[in-house]
């Protein structure tokens, strides 16, 4: 199916084309993906010295790195209190560090290599249910308190009212360590960055199979690499290459509209120029870009492929929050393809002694999969603290195995979408 331009296709300056792989070639390292995590860990081993080759069976960006809604979230997709009951606290602690050194990269990345990318602060977190606010309020005290985060604080009712123009919202946080940026500015300006540093990118090529061997050969229909270290970064988009990999991932459609820019309009929308995202399980994010347009993520999509009439779903839950956006067009719709896990947190893992694999971001890999990509960088070149922390994260196989995860995961996500409205 052929896929509508994106916002964000449209607002960035294109990379010239990467020739398909022709041949078979060597490197220190072969990268499988050119999103957010492959090309951090390119351009983390060019900076150490490392050669390597990128192979990426579309374009650079072409996956949910460049078609997400851009936000960045402070820490995991599960809470601290939630990480301290599962794994303890000095776990918890660092998996928390490790999602501020994530931001801190981003911000360290865009001033050192000049990338534009519209980078903006603040995170706004919506509670759709009164019962919600109070332990909201009590997750702002416990990060201040436990954690010394000064950047949270806590909205009431008239609070988040002023911010988000929605009777939807009956309070919840701001996190000012958070943020938003343009995902497919900052995944291209990643990919220049790592090309001037002497990584090859090969567009078009599709990895095939992994071969062992004195060293790993990674092959593809036009060519192989042989490779000492390889690292597979395709998330979701990676469907039959690593089975122990689509046991644990699953893919899930997700969907934006864009609006045309609105003037003064937004100020009855969204009188914010941070972003924000709601407590729904099936989670409604917004943000205004950079040229003063709506950008509305959300609807119930349980597809695991592209979805057909994105604009109409999104403009279903735009409208649900936002009555007052009823006549308003969207210039943009898309979906994007999402990975998951079962426990929401992301699979970083050693499969073979040679071979290191992360994804699985579910829906917060703006900051934390490129951080992964640096993290597997850095376990090649033989420091383990930081992957050894995130190899810990149980990702369990989803019920079902390949064949009916999707099945079942619909029944559970209309299970949970129920009770958001109850």
């Amino acid at each position: 199916m052929s896929q509508p331009q994106t916002y964000y296709e449209a607002t960035a300056e294109p990379l010239a084309e990467f020739p398909p792989l022709d041949g078979d070639r060597r490197a220190d390292v072969c990268i499988i993906g050119a999103g957010f995590t492959g090309l951090s860990s390119a351009l983390s081993l060019v900076e150490r010295g490392y050669s390597v080759v990128v192979l990426e069976q579309d374009r650079v960006g072409s996956g949910a790195s460049g078609r997400n809604g851009g936000q960045i979230h402070s820490g995991m997709r599960r809470d601290q209190m939630h990480l301290e009951q599962q794994f303890g606290r000095s776990d918890a602690w660092l998996l928390w560090e490790i999602g501020q050194a994530a931001i801190a990269q981003i911000d360290e990345r865009i001033a050192r290599y000049g990338i534009d990318c519209e980078r903006r602060s603040g995170l706004v977190y919506a509670d759709h249910k009164p019962r919600y606010v109070a332990d909201t309020h009590r997750y702002v005290r416990y990060l201040r308190d436990k954690y010394s985060y000064g950047k949270v604080e806590a909205l009431d009712r008239d609070g988040i009212r002023a911010l988000v123009r929605s009777e939807d919202y009956h309070g919840g946080m701001i996190d000012r360590g958070g943020g938003h940026l343009h995902p497919l500015k900052y995944a291209l300006g990643l990919a220049r960055a790592a090309v001037a540093g002497g990584a090859r990118i090969f567009e078009g090529t599709r990895a095939e199979a992994l071969i062992d061997g004195a060293r790993t050969r990674v092959v593809t229909k036009t060519g192989t690499i042989a490779a000492d270290w390889v690292i597979i970064a395709g998330d979701s988009l990676m469907k039959g290459l690593l089975p122990e990999a689509d046991a644990r991932i699953l893919p899930i459609a997700s969907t934006i509209g864009v609006t045309a820019p609105l003037g003064e309009r937004m100020k009855d929308i969204l009188n914010t120029p941070m972003a924000v995202a709601d407590s729904r399980f099936v989670v409604n994010y917004f943000r205004p870009t950079a040229d003063g347009r709506l950008l509305f993520g959300g609807g119930e999509s349980y597809a695991n492929s592209y979805v057909a009439d994105p604009a109409n779903l999104v403009r279903r839950a735009m409208t649900a929050v936002f009555p007052q956006t009823a006549g308003i067009p969207f210039e943009f719709a898309w979906s994007g393809i999402v990975g998951v896990t079962p426990t929401r947190l992301p699979m970083i893992r050693r499969v073979k002694s040679n071979v290191l694999l992360a994804a699985g971001y579910s829906g917060q890999g703006v900051a934390l999969a490129p951080f992964a990509g640096s993290v597997l960088a850095e376990a090649v070149a033989g420091t383990m603290e930081r992957f050894d922390v995130l190899s810990r994260l149980p990702v369990p196989s989803f019920p079902g195995g390949v064949m009916f995860r999707h099945p079942l995961m619909v029944v559970a996500m209309l299970w949970y979408a129920l009770r958001d409205r109850l």
